[in-house]
């Protein structure tokens, strides 16, 4: 139950999903006198917040002329309400009015090609706290929110699988408070327990540090930035009478970030949109400045339309086209009964444009072309498979490759004529299987049933010294991990898609 929960909501529903859980659960602790405020004082910030952000996006997103992503403001404002204590006075209203406007203007001005630098609730209350001297409480930070922040977290972390960043931040936060508290002198326990029970280090980590337009695309360089905001999150850290505070911590990371990555909005306008079959679609766009893209790498998809279901404006998509073509080629499958973003998707007519943001991805080939590699696709997992192998053959360079590719019907098999020409020009492996065992036809040459441990065997007798990359439906994915490791093989990447 909650795996379908999780599949069925994209990254950035579940985060708003889990604000407004925290926030309604802060609601009831106002009414029970468990917070250092009241219902009424919550009720009204939250609506200043949520006000003064949507108006100001509005206006901002015509100005700039960059379309807007509702999903985005509520995140904003709703983590600002769990950051800076409600109303008290007259000064609390400018600064709640302030830290909204700065939140959404953020975006818009401290952006590079369209897209943001800087986490925008972060660098809100590092405003106001530069300008009107007014500093964030950090108050979500308390034992009594712990058990949703906490609960809420671990499915954030499954979902989002930046289990590693994570670990990184808090091994480095750790090691640095504990390490300042014993030459300081200082009590190991107490410190452990007022960090975990008051301070915001858990939402910090589960919310803040995740945003994915401000995190590095590569999971090292993720760790890297994990570490270096833990390091800065702790309060001793100061040079100076200048202290870090967790918004200038992650601010600083989000400037690493900057420097390492690609921080650029694209705009993607439709050329052709190609049915393969009755369920799976091939969209060739053209871009309005060049891709630097690895082949392999992913891209996140933003479409903006009246009346999204819960799956949300924004999807990450394979970019199945190589670095070495023009055009930015998608392949998508559609369900059935299509989500409102891929009813809106099919839509699209030549010329219509999209949005692309966040180049991500570790499913890319090995720097070493003398490393064997087997390919094992599922449908329209093999998007990426095309990507790398389109860039070989344009490349001329031969690698020792083995491709499984899975569909249920002949019809559902895309780019086959990229994989016979990597067969007959690189010497690649390529190997089709039907899993329809009804609609498998007579004249069919290729292999019929699931990619097992003995067919692996047989076609790749080296297996063990091999990587494997696994693409295809999340199921089937953890079904080949698992025959993988139990056969020895200690060289297994998976795609991954922050979204899905």
């Amino acid at each position: 139950m909650v795996e379908k929960f999780l599949n069925n909501n994209t990254m950035y529903r579940l985060v708003l999903y889990y604000l407004i859980v925290l926030s309604f659960f802060a609601l009831v602790l106002s009414f029970l006198h468990l917070l250092p405020f009241g219902p009424l004082s919550y009720i009204i910030s939250l609506t200043l917040l949520l006000t003064v952000s949507i108006i100001t996006n509005s206006i901002l997103s015509k100005i700039f002329n960059v379309k807007d992503n509702t999903e985005s403001i509520y995140i904003s404002a709703l983590i600002l309400g769990l950051i800076i204590t409600p109303i008290m006075t007259f000064a609390g209203v400018m600064m709640l009015f302030w830290a909204a406007f700065w939140a959404m203007t953020g975006k818009y001005v401290f952006a590079i090609g369209k897209k943001h630098i800087f986490n925008p609730a972060a660098l809100a209350v590092f405003l106001t706290a530069t300008f009107l001297g007014q500093s964030a409480s950090w108050w979500v930070g308390t034992s009594y929110m712990l058990p949703v922040v906490l609960l809420g977290g671990v499915l954030m972390v499954k979902k989002i699988d930046r289990a590693n960043m994570i670990s990184s931040f808090f091994i480095a936060s750790a090691a640095t408070i504990l390490g300042f508290t014993i030459i300081q002198g200082g009590d190991l326990v107490s410190t452990i327990e007022r960090v975990i029970l008051d301070t915001p280090i858990l939402f910090f980590a589960f919310v803040m540090l995740t945003e994915p337009l401000t995190t590095p695309p590569r999971k090292k360089l993720q760790n890297y930035y994990g570490a270096l905001i833990g390091i800065l999150f702790a309060p001793q850290i100061h040079l100076g009478s200048f202290y870090t505070t967790p918004e200038i911590a992650l601010l600083i990371g989000n400037i690493y970030s900057f420097l390492i990555s690609t921080k650029k909005r694209f705009i993607l306008t439709l050329k052709e949109k190609i049915e393969e079959s009755p369920s799976l679609y091939n969209f060739i766009f053209s871009t309005d400045s060049r891709i630097n893209f690895l082949p392999g790498q992913y891209l996140e998809i933003t479409l903006a339309h009246k009346n999204f279901d819960s799956r949300g404006e924004r999807r990450y998509f394979t970019i199945s086209s190589s670095p070495t073509e023009k055009d930015i080629q998608l392949g998508i499958k559609f369900a059935s009964q299509p989500s409102s973003f891929k009813r809106n998707l099919l839509k699209l007519n030549s010329g219509n444009k999209i949005t692309a943001t966040s180049l991500m991805g570790d499913f890319v080939l090995p720097k070493d072309p003398n490393q064997k590699c087997v390919f094992i696709a599922g449908g329209i997992g093999i998007t990426p498979f095309r990507s790398m192998i389109k860039y070989l053959l344009d490349k001329d360079e031969k690698r020792e490759i083995t491709l499984f590719y899975s569909t249920r019907t002949t019809d559902e098999i895309m780019y086959k004529e990229i994989f016979d020409q990597a067969k007959d020009k690189l010497g690649a492996k390529i190997i089709y299987l039907l899993t329809g065992k009804d609609e498998t036809p007579s004249d069919w040459t290729g292999k019929s049933g699931k990619v097992d441990k003995t067919m692996i065997a047989e076609e790749v007798p080296n297996y063990k010294n091999c990587i494997f990359y696994l693409s295809g439906p999340s199921n089937m994915v953890k079904d080949y991990q698992n025959i993988l490791q139990n056969m020895g093989v200690k060289k297994i990447i998976t795609d991954y898609f922050p979204g899905f």
